[in-house]
C-alpha cells in the first residue's frame, strides 16, 4: 500500500479549519443498539481522536465518559442517557459542533432510547462484528423507524477473534433490505485488522499506531471484491439522482465527492443506510466515522422539529407542527432528559428547537405557564460541564434548577399552544412493593419516588391495597431505580411481591339477620335487619334493593345500612378480600324509638353481611388480564405452549409479516409476575407484551388459596 498521508481531521494541531457557525454545522447523534455492541466505547474513541480527552478510558475499570454513574460502572452497561459534546474538522475544511447521544441497548432502560430519538438527527446503530444483528439491534432499529430518524451503520469490533463484517453485512441486508448500503470493507480482520477499503474512491487506507491513515492503492486480493462492491454501491446511489443516473448510463461516472452529496440526500430521506466499519480500541476507522457523521449526516437544518398544536382540553393531542432551526426565529426549548444531581440538583437537557437564548433569559413552560430563568446553561460531556453564555437552534446544553420543567416540557419566549411530541408508550411490566426499612424513610418515600419518576418517566409508582408498589421495565431497572433512590435520595427500602387484587363473592342466595342489641345505661343501641343476599354477574357490582313493607326499618335509616354493607365489604370476606359483584336486599327489620341510630343500622347492617357469607360461602375471583404479544414467527410455538401453563386462554392469533406473529390470550395476573422477563428467554429478548386489566373469573378449583 502507498504512504500517502490523508487530511488531518480532529482537532489535532497543525489542523486548518474554517470555524463555522449555525444549524448547518450542528450534528446531533444518537449511538443506539443492542447492549454490549460497543456504543460507550465508540463514543470513547470519538473524543479521544477529537482531543476531548487525553487516554480513552475503559467500560471494564469503570473509566469512560459516558457510564459515569456507581450504577452502570458497577454493572458494565449503561442505564441512562448520557451526553458528550466534540468538535471535529472535516475533510472540508469546515469544524463541525458534534452532540453525542450514548443510549443504553438493555431492554430495561429504553426509555433513554426513546429520549436520545426525539432530538436526534442522526442514528448510528452499532453492531458487533461478533455477535452480529441482535434483538436490541433490530428494537433500534424499528424505533429510529418510528421516529423518522436517518440512520447509519457501524460494524464495531472488528479487531476481535471471530469478527466477520460480510456476515454482517448480509444479516443487515436480511433483516432490513435493500436500504443497507456499505461503503467499506476491512483490511485484514480480526487481529490482524489493519485499516479499511473506501467503496466509493475505490483506495485503501491503513492506520498507524496513533489512529490516523495513510492513503494508497488497495491490496491485490481485495481489488476484485471492491470493484463488484463498488459497482453495486454506485448504481444503488445514482437511481437517486436523474442527472446522475443519466451521465452514468451514457459512461460518465460521479466522482466519490458527487456520490457522497446524493447519498447525503438518500440518508436524510430514509432510503439508504450507509454501513461503515472499525475498531474503537485500535483507533481504525474512527476518523473516518467522525468525516462521514459531519458530510452524511443531516442538520438540525434538513430537519424542523415536530411539536403539536395542544388541544383545547390542555392534553398532548393535536395536529402536528414543524419549527424550523432559525438562530434568528422564536425561542423555543425542549426538556429531553432530566438528571437528578447529588451535588448541583435537578439538570434538565434540553435542545433548543428555535431562536437563539443565553443567560438569564426568562422563559415560559408552554403547558404550565410556569416562567423560567436559565442561570449557567452549560454543555455536558459526561459528568464535565462546560459553561456557555449562548445557545442557538439545533445545539443541546444543560441547565440546573428548572424546578417547573420535567421531561417533555417545551420552554418559549412567550405563551404558546405547543406540547412537545409524546415519547413511545413503555408500559410497566414488573413491579415490586416497597417497605421502607425506617420511619425516616418512610416521611421522604413518596417525594423521593416523584423525584425518581421526573427522572425517568418509564417508572411508575401505585398503590396496590395498602402497598406502595413501584412499577418498570424490568428487574434491573427497578434494581438500579432502588439504588439511587438510597444513594441519591437516601432512603432505603425492602421489597416484597406485589400482591395480586383478589377479590371474593358469595356463593349462592342466603339470608341473614343482623342484630345489634345494646344497653349500658341512658340510650342504647338496638336494631334489627333482615337481608337476602345475592350474588350477580361477574363485573356487575353491588346492588342495593329495599324491599321492606310496612316501614319496619324508618326511611331515614336506609341510607345507613346500606352505608354499612359497603364498609363491610370492603373490610373483605372470609378469605380476607374485598367482596363484589352483589345483590342486597334488605326485606324486613325491627327498630327502637330512642335506642336506634344510623350507627346502630350501619353495625346490623355489617353483621348481617358477615353472617351470609359465612353461611353460604365465597368464591375468590382472580383478576385476569387481555395479553397481546409480540414474538419472531419461529418462537410462536415456545410462547403459546408458555402461555398454556400459565393456564392462559389464547383468543386469536396473527402474522405480522414473514417474520413475526401476535398473540392474543387471557392470562390470569398472578402468572404475569415474572412474565416479561420469562418472555425474553423464550424469544432471545425479541419477545415484547402489554397487558390490561379485563375482567375477574372465578379461582379454579385446587388452586392454593390465596390468602
Amino acid at each position: 500500500m502507498g504512504t500517502t498521508t490523508s487530511p488531518t481531521s480532529g482537532s489535532s494541531p497543525g489542523a486548518t479549519s474554517e470555524r463555522a457557525s449555525g444549524p448547518r454545522t450542528i450534528r446531533n447523534v444518537a449511538l443506539v443498539g443492542h447492549s454490549g455492541a460497543g456504543k460507550t466505547t465508540l463514543a470513547e474513541a470519538l473524543l479521544h481522536r477529537a482531543g476531548v480527552i487525553s487516554r480513552p478510558g475503559t467500560v471494564d475499570d469503570g473509566s469512560t465518559v459516558c457510564d459515569h454513574e456507581p450504577e452502570e460502572i458497577s454493572r458494565g452497561i449503561s442505564v441512562g442517557l448520557s451526553v458528550a459534546h466534540l468538535d471535529w474538522t472535516a475533510p472540508d475544511g469546515v469544524t463541525y459542533d458534534v452532540t453525542l447521544l450514548d443510549t443504553p441497548g438493555y431492554a430495561d432502560f429504553a426509555g433513554g432510547l426513546d429520549a436520545a430519538l426525539s432530538v436526534a438527527d442522526l442514528a448510528v446503530v452499532v453492531v458487533s462484528a461478533v455477535q452480529g444483528v441482535q434483538a436490541g439491534t433490530e428494537e433500534a432499529w424499528q424505533r429510529c423507524v418510528d421516529a423518522g430518524v436517518p440512520r447509519m451503520v457501524v460494524v464495531s469490533k472488528e479487531d476481535r477473534a471471530r469478527a466477520d463484517f460480510r456476515r454482517v453485512v448480509d444479516e443487515l441486508r436480511a433483516t432490513f433490505g435493500p436500504v443497507v448500503v456499505p461503503l467499506e470493507l476491512p483490511l485484514g480482520e480480526e487481529q490482524s485488522l489493519h485499516g479499511v477499503a473506501d467503496v466509493l474512491s475505490e483506495q485503501g487506507h491503513d492506520y498507524g499506531p496513533d489512529g490516523r491513515h495513510s492513503t494508497g492503492a488497495l491490496p491485490a486480493d481485495l481489488v476484485d471484491e471492491e470493484h463488484r462492491l463498488h459497482d453495486e454501491v454506485v448504481e444503488e446511489i445514482v437511481t437517486h439522482d436523474d442527472d446522475q443516473l443519466e451521465r452514468y448510463l451514457g459512461g460518465d461516472e460521479p466522482s466519490a465527492a458527487d456520490l457522497e452529496r446524493t447519498l447525503a440526500h438518500e440518508v436524510l430521506d430514509g432510503d439508504a443506510v450507509p454501513v461503515l466499519l472499525g475498531s474503537a480500541v485500535t483507533g481504525v476507522g474512527i476518523d473516518r466515522l467522525a468525516d462521514y457523521l459531519c458530510e452524511l449526516g443531516p442538520s438540525p437544518a434538513d430537519r424542523p422539529a415536530t411539536v403539536v398544536v395542544a388541544s383545547g382540553g390542555g392534553g398532548q393531542g393535536g395536529a402536528p407542527h414543524l419549527v424550523p432551526a432559525d438562530p434568528d426565529g422564536d425561542a423555543l426549548l425542549h426538556v429531553f432528559r432530566t438528571v437528578v444531581d447529588p451535588f448541583v440538583g435537578q439538570v434538565s437537557v434540553f435542545k433548543v428547537l428555535s431562536g437563539t437564548v443565553r443567560n438569564n433569559d426568562r422563559l415560559v413552560a408552554t403547558d404550565s405557564g410556569a416562567e423560567e430563568r436559565l442561570h449557567g446553561a452549560f454543555r455536558l460531556t459526561g459528568r464535565e460541564h462546560e459553561l456557555v453564555d449562548r445557545v442557538e437552534a439545533g445545539q443541546i446544553v444543560a441547565v440546573a434548577k428548572l424546578t417547573a420543567s420535567p421531561t417533555g416540557t417545551l420552554l418559549a419566549a412567550r405563551a404558546l399552544p405547543l406540547r412537545a411530541r409524546p415519547l413511545p408508550a413503555r408500559p410497566a411490566a414488573y413491579g415490586l412493593a416497597l417497605q421502607p426499612v425506617s420511619q425516616a424513610d418512610d416521611d421522604k418515600l413518596s417525594s423521593a419516588l416523584a423525584r425518581l419518576c421526573v427522572e425517568d418517566p418509564t417508572l411508575h409508582v401505585g398503590r396496590t391495597g395498602a402497598q406502595t408498589v413501584l412499577a418498570g421495565l424490568g428487574d434491573t431497572h427497578l434494581e438500579v431505580a432502588l439504588e439511587r433512590l438510597a444513594r441519591t435520595f437516601g432512603v432505603h427500602v425492602t421489597t416484597e411481591p406485589v400482591q395480586v387484587a383478589y377479590r371474593e363473592t358469595v356463593r349462592r342466595t342466603v339470608e341473614a339477620e343482623g342484630r345489634l342489641k345494646k344497653q349500658s345505661g341512658g340510650h342504647g343501641q338496638f336494631a334489627v335487619v333482615q337481608l337476602r343476599v345475592s350474588p350477580r354477574e361477574r363485573g356487575a357490582g353491588f346492588e342495593f334493593v329495599n324491599a321492606v313493607v310496612g316501614g319496619s326499618v324508618p326511611k331515614t335509616y336506609l341510607a345507613a345500612v346500606e352505608r354499612g354493607i359497603v364498609e363491610a365489604m370492603a373490610a373483605g370476606g372470609p378469605h380476607g378480600h374485598p367482596v363484589v359483584d352483589l345483590r342486597v336486599e334488605l326485606y324486613d327489620g325491627k327498630a327502637h324509638s330512642v335506642d336506634s341510630s344510623d350507627m346502630a343500622f350501619r353495625t346490623a347492617a355489617a353483621i348481617g353481611l358477615k353472617e351470609a357469607l359465612a353461611t353460604a360461602g365465597t368464591v375468590v375471583l382472580e383478576p385476569v388480564c387481555a395479553v397481546e404479544i409480540t414474538v419472531p414467527t419461529e418462537s410462536q410455538g415456545d410462547v403459546m405452549g408458555d402461555l398454556s401453563s400459565r393456564r392462559g386462554r389464547i383468543t386469536a392469533t396473527a402474522s405480522l409479516d414473514d417474520r413475526w406473529a401476535r398473540i392474543d390470550a387471557l392470562v390470569p395476573e398472578a402468572e404475569l409476575a415474572r412474565y416479561v422477563l420469562d418472555l425474553r428467554s423464550l424469544t432471545g429478548g425479541r419477545g415484547r407484551f402489554e397487558a390490561v386489566p379485563d375482567h375477574y373469573d372465578a379461582l379454579p378449583a385446587g388452586r392454593r388459596d390465596p390468602v
